[in-house]
């Protein structure tokens, strides 16, 4: 993501992005028709149960309107946004049921109207500017003087010894003053793992810092029943700030969801309000002093994508906006896998609206052009949300584009999660990103994994 975000304008055309007027029904400029591009839908989420127990799944709410339907695994009984059984989901291997692999077809309802506005997520690649990667800064670690405390209780750091050369000093810009190389800073490589949810975070070989976050944690029940939780967000690099952005938003919904899920609060429900806060989080970012205009007039709003999920003993929920994602992969590989979210974005949009094959609008130029994110400047907020309840084991990969970018298909993916990532998520982590660094590594790489179904506290990969 690199290209500055467009501010609130007219809607544009989804074929050439020219400006459109309002009631225009054909495109001006190339006369695209306005009319084929269906809507997007409404998200509504489950209402919040009582706190006294948990009793899932919730019953259905009155709802006039049809659900949404995100590209969904045909053999994973889910429920969405509304509360409804996921249509076109038969049981795999029942009559009816596409053949593994095939598309889902495009959700039946009424039509959605274009994007108001786009966001260009992928950056002409540099020639050589950043075609080193930092070292681990595990290994910088062993090669760092510790501190030593004085008899005033005063601590001394000795100078910083460069992970690179191993010789030099490093200066306070963050360089070898032997070999000149940049030294790893904190967001550049990071993990945690905390019970059975883990994640990994990685700068990439292309970019100069990570403008990926993620959070990780758990929590339980009012019934005492396990759940953990996974929140990526990657910063749109158009924007002002983005990494303050995307930890802003990560840190916002894990708390949210941290407070809100013992409280007795449906997974789904808070999943949508978690998504909430974390775009008001991102939006305080935008609310600075008149001055900072005055130096700086052409910043805009600090923005970012997310993508969460939430695991309990019995219940898988995601969410999300703009196109980070979310994959379910089932422990018995002979399962199909399946991508549980559908991208904000310009290639999905003619996906949907039956336009163009998957094939030909992810090879368009204006394919990741994203049309939701979190952000003062964002047209409108609307958050997905979608429950599963899978009948068996399986592991759910929450990541950046950064990685599906190397393993976009939902059997792409699959094959690159190693086979014990249930029970070793950090290993299986940095596997994938591992895989990604392979690819090329030309994003920043986030990958948080969460073993179906959640267990107990104590239990997880050492």
């Amino acid at each position: 993501m690199s290209q500055m975000p467009q501010q609130a304008a007219p809607a544009k055309c989804p074929s050439c992005a020219e400006p459109l007027e309002s009631g225009d029904l054909f495109c001006g400029a190339c006369g695209y028709d306005l009319s084929a591009v269906p809507a997007e839908p409404q998200d509504h989420p489950t209402l919040t149960m009582g706190a006294s127990g948990v009793d899932w799944p919730p019953p259905e709410p009155d709802s006039s309107g049809p659900p949404s339907a995100p590209h969904l695994p045909t053999d994973l009984p889910g429920t969405d946004s509304g509360g409804k059984p996921l249509p076109g989901s038969p049981p795999h291997g029942s009559p009816g049921s596409p053949p593994h692999g095939s598309p889902v077809s495009p959700p039946q309802g009424p039509p959605v109207s274009p994007a108001s506005g786009v966001r260009f997520d992928r950056p002409p690649e540099p020639d050589d500017d950043y075609a080193l990667q930092a070292p681990d800064p595990r290994v910088a670690a062993s090669a760092t003087e510790t501190a030593e405390t004085t008899e005033s209780a005063e601590t001394t750091e000795l100078p910083k010894v460069c992970v690179a050369c191993r010789a030099g000093r490093v200066d306070d810009d963050g360089y070898c003053e032997n070999c000149g190389h940049a030294q790893p800073r904190e967001r550049d490589h990071m993990e945690q793992e905390v019970g059975p949810v883990a994640a990994v975070s990685d700068r990439g070989l292309r970019h100069h810092r990570n403008e990926d976050a993620f959070t990780v944690g758990r929590t339980a029940l009012p019934d005492g029943t396990p759940a953990v939780l996974a929140v990526v967000c990657d910063g749109v690099s158009s924007a002002t700030r983005p990494d303050e952005a995307s930890l802003a938003a990560s840190r916002a919904a894990s708390e949210a969801l941290l407070a809100a899920l013992p409280q007795g609060t449906h997974p789904q429900a808070a999943m949508h309000e978690a998504i909430v806060v974390a775009s008001q989080a991102v939006n305080a970012l935008a609310e600075e002093p008149p001055t900072a205009r005055e130096h700086s007039p052409h910043q805009n709003a600090p923005a970012c994508t997310i993508v969460a999920s939430v695991v309990t003993a019995g219940l898988l929920v995601v969410g999300w906006v703009g196109d980070s994602r979310a994959y379910w992969v089932p422990v018995d590989r002979g399962a199909p896998p399946a991508r549980l979210t559908e991208d904000d974005s310009w290639a999905a949009q003619m996906v949907a609206a039956g336009l163009m094959s998957e094939a030909e609008a992810y090879a368009d130029e204006r394919a990741h052009a994203i049309t939701g994110w979190l952000g003062a400047d964002a047209y409108e907020l609307e958050p997905h949300t979608a429950s599963f309840k899978p009948d068996r084991p399986g592991v759910v990969v929450v990541c950046t584009d950064g990685l599906w970018n190397y393993a976009e298909s939902a059997e792409e993916m699959s094959e690159v999660v190693p086979a014990d990532a249930a029970v070793r998520p950090l290993h299986a982590a940095r596997v994938l990103v591992g895989h990604a660094l392979d690819g090329g590594g030309h994003d920043n790489v986030t990958v948080a994994l969460l073993p179906f179904p959640a267990t107990p506290q104590g239990a997880g990969s050492a």
